[in-house]
């Protein structure tokens, strides 16, 4: 339909001239306006023989609309199942905006984005904040945690459900489900596994080590280690980030009010 071969396309798409949907699967589907896209890269690349940067100038310039097809608004019948990174690809369509202006904003690279979309993985926990606070929303939201249960939630030990995993080495469990003042999470850290950088958030935080041990930083300059039985308290809107400073797995629990992250 759009006159190129199966490797031309995979071409395109590894250089962002071009990005289908994909299904859960991995799956690629292309609708209408891709393959009107295809037909216009492929007359800008061989009719006025622009190179791959050019073509994406050109794009945006001419028909940025072209990119950002509107899909159902998350939450109203979208699937709370789906993949974060679907989730986030179809935040940035709603909003009008390409992976270059949310890159521009957030600081993480349009390959990452990129790649984060398609696969949910490849973003740190400091990057995964950035981009879910762009789009004004919660990494909370997006696990689906707030459309379960609301006042009473009763989880049973080992019966946690999980954060979307996102960034190697850290694993976020729910320890209360639905639409609270609260959001109490048990962190499993792999050795080595740290936030990537320092991040911050209105609201309070406090965590309590139960395994290992854990290295604080605020303000860039102030340093906390934090061993088995103890706690910590701090306001987020100070920049934060953390690492597992133990040789072993580390295990806390992680609480955050209100619910901005």
């Amino acid at each position: 339909m759009a006159g190129v071969s199966p490797s031309t396309l995979r071409l395109w798409e590894s250089q962002g001239l071009i990005e289908p949907v994909r299904t859960g699967s991995g799956q690629r589907l292309y609708e209408a306006a891709h393959v009107e896209r295809l037909k216009k890269i492929s007359w800008l690349r061989t009719g006025k023989g622009l190179n791959p940067a050019a073509i994406r100038e050109s794009l945006q310039q001419e028909a940025p609309e072209a990119e950002e097809q509107p899909r159902t608004p998350f939450g109203a019948g979208a699937d709370i199942d789906a993949p974060i990174g679907q989730k986030i690809r179809q935040l940035r369509r709603e909003a009008g905006k390409t992976l270059e202006n949310v890159a521009a904003a957030t600081g993480v690279s349009v390959s990452l984005l990129s790649t984060f979309e398609r696969t949910s993985q490849g973003l740190s926990f400091k990057a995964l904040h950035e981009v879910v606070n762009h789009f004004g929303t919660t990494l909370a939201i997006l696990s689906g945690q707030e459309e379960r249960n609301s006042g009473e939630s009763l989880i049973r030990s080992g019966a946690w459900s999980n954060w979307p995993t996102t960034t190697s080495g850290v694993t976020v469990q729910i320890l209360s489900e639905g639409k609270n003042q609260m959001e109490c999470h048990r962190f499993v850290l792999a050795p080595g596994a740290s936030s990537e950088g320092a991040y911050q958030h209105e609201g309070e935080e406090f965590m309590h080590v139960l395994a290992g041990s854990i290295e604080i930083v605020l303000d860039g300059d102030q340093f906390f280690e934090l061993g088995v039985g103890d706690s910590f308290y701090f306001e987020s809107r100070r920049p934060h980030s953390w690492r597992n400073s133990f040789a072993g797995e580390t295990v806390l629990i992680w609480i955050n009010t209100p619910p901005t992250f």
